[in-house]
């Protein structure tokens, strides 16, 4: 467990575990958005998007979070030992998008650039939890499938798996 993508869908908790991840191995976690989008929420140029995403897949050690862009999205996860697919039923996706707008108020959403819009952002969020669904996700499933025979592979289905799998990685710091 050195090199770990975490994938999904939009609103689908991939921040948040990817933070928690983060605290419980040690492991240095790297927030696409971040390196996707400027302050405010601009893209940065592909190139330079795709040089950083690149030198991150170099090093030994990574948490990987979110998505980037659909040609890096698979060389990532074949370079990853570790695959966590949050694949929640699409309600929840739309349901935690709601609630990230709601607190968004409060709080700035975990790793959105700062400043970024929140009402821009939360609209192109369902737009994309509609469009990951019917395009990615049956890609996604069949890809973590296959994977399962090279890598450790953990598929997320409900909040219930997640705090297993968080159990599950507990158990395995300890050995």
């Amino acid at each position: 467990m050195n090199k770990i993508a975490i994938f999904g869908n939009a609103g689908g908790g991939k921040s948040t575990l990817s933070k928690r991840l983060a605290e419980m191995t040690g492991l240095p976690l790297i927030a696409l958005d971040l390196l996707k989008y400027k302050p405010g929420g601009g893209e940065v140029p592909y190139e330079e998007y795709k040089a950083a995403h690149d030198k991150l897949l170099q090093q030994s050690q990574w948490i990987i979070d979110g998505y980037g862009s659909l040609d890096t999205v698979w060389e990532r996860l074949e370079l990853a030992d570790t695959l966590v697919y949050m694949d929640m039923p699409v309600l929840q996706h739309y349901w935690w998008v709601t609630k990230r707008f709601l607190k968004g108020f409060l709080v700035p959403p975990e790793n959105w650039p700062k400043n970024s819009p929140l009402i821009k952002g939360t609209l192109n969020s369902y737009y994309t939890v509609w469009l990951c669904n019917k395009k990615l996700t049956p890609k996604y499933r069949e890809y973590v499938n296959k994977a399962k025979e090279s890598k450790q592979v953990y598929h997320l289905q409900s909040p219930k798996h997640v705090k297993e799998f968080y159990r599950v990685v507990e158990l395995e710091l300890v050995k």
